[in-house]
C-alpha cells in the first residue's frame, strides 16, 4: 500500500490520452467480477436442477459420467462469458463498452471537483502534474492524429462523463457518470481506485465530490448499481447513506420514486442491486 495525501488529489474530467490508462485501473478493477457472477450463477437451485436433468440427458448418449456432468457446465460457462459483458457490463454500467472518446472532456482548461480535503490542510492543488508514460507506441499515436473521431454534441451527452484522480500526474482511480438519466436522477457506476491506493479514502473522495456537484446541477436522487456477490460494494455506498432500493427510507417511509431495476442475466437472475441515496 502507499501513503495517499487526498489533498493533493485533483478530480478532473477525462482527456483523451487519459482514456487507455482508465481503462488498465477498470479492467485491473473488474478482475473476478465476472467470475464471481457466474458462480452465483450456478449455484442458484434452478440452474442446478437445469445442469442435472440436461446431464441425465447427455448419459443416455455418452458412456462417460464425467463427460455428461462437465460438457452442460462448461458449456454454460462459456456461454455466460460471451453473453454477461453484454448484457450487464462491469463494475454497475448497464452499457457494457463505454464511449471512451466520447466522454473525454475537450474543454480549453480541466474542469474540476472541488476536494473539501484542500480547503481543510490549506495546501494549494498542484497546477500541473508530472508527464506520464506513454502508453501507446508512437506509430500508433501518430495513427490516431491522423484520423481523429468525430463527437458531436449528441454523442458526448449520450457518452456520459469520466472523472479521473490525479495525484502529481499519475491517475490514480476514477468514477463513471452515465449520461442517458432522467430529470433530477444520476447513475453512478465504474468507481475503480488503483490497488495501491486503495482504503486510502479515495473512492469515498470520488464519490462524495461527484455527488456534490450533481447536486448543484439541479440532480435530486443517485442510482448505483453493484455486482450481486459484491460485500465489499454494498458496504462502501451504505457507509455513504446509500440504502438498498426498496429499503425503507431514513423518514421511516418507503419511497415511491425507485424506478431502477437491477440487471438480469441468464435465466432472469439478478446480478446487481440497485442502491440509491437522496440528494438533499
Amino acid at each position: 500500500m502507499v501513503k495517499l495525501e487526498l489533498d493533493q488529489v485533483v478530480m478532473r474530467r477525462m482527456r483523451e490520452d487519459d482514456i487507455e490508462t482508465v481503462k488498465a485501473i477498470i479492467k485491473e478493477g473488474c478482475q473476478g467480477t465476472e467470475n464471481r457472477l457466474i458462480l452465483h450463477i450456478l449455484t442458484r437451485p434452478v440452474c442446478l436442477l437445469l445442469l442435472a436433468t440436461v446431464s441425465s440427458v447427455l448419459r443416455c448418449f455418452l458412456h462417460s459420467f464425467i463427460l455428461a456432468l462437465i460438457i452442460p457446465v462448461f458449456l454454460l460457462i462459456v456461454y455466460l462469458k460471451f453473453t454477461m459483458p453484454r448484457s450487464t457490463g462491469v463494475l454497475g454500467t448497464r452499457r457494457p463498452y463505454w464511449d471512451y472518446v466520447g466522454s473525454s472532456y475537450r474543454g480549453a482548461q480541466d474542469e474540476t471537483l472541488s476536494n473539501p480535503y484542500s480547503r481543510i490542510s490549506g495546501k494549494p492543488l498542484p497546477a500541473k502534474g508530472k508527464a506520464r508514460r506513454r502508453t501507446k507506441p508512437k506509430a500508433e499515436d501518430k495513427d490516431k492524429d491522423s484520423s481523429p473521431e468525430i463527437v458531436d454534441v449528441e454523442r458526448e451527452k449520450a457518452a456520459g462523463q469520466v472523472w479521473v484522480a490525479d495525484c502529481e500526474g499519475e491517475i490514480v482511480g476514477c468514477v463513471s457518470r452515465e449520461g442517458d438519466c432522467r430529470l433530477g436522477m444520476r447513475r453512478f457506476c465504474r468507481v475503480v481506485v488503483g490497488c495501491w491506493y486503495r482504503r486510502e479514502g479515495l473512492g469515498r473522495l470520488l464519490v462524495q465530490s461527484l455527488e456534490q456537484r450533481e447536486r448543484q446541477t439541479g440532480a435530486r436522487r443517485v442510482y448505483a448499481h453493484v455486482p450481486f456477490p459484491s460485500a465489499v460494494g454494498e458496504a462502501f455506498f451504505r457507509k455513504l447513506g446509500y440504502r438498498l432500493q426498496g429499503e425503507v427510507g431514513y423518514d421511516g417511509e418507503e419511497e415511491e420514486e425507485d424506478e431502477e431495476l437491477p440487471e438480469r442475466t441468464f435465466l432472469g437472475f439478478h446480478v446487481t442491486k440497485v442502491f440509491v441515496k437522496d440528494l438533499k
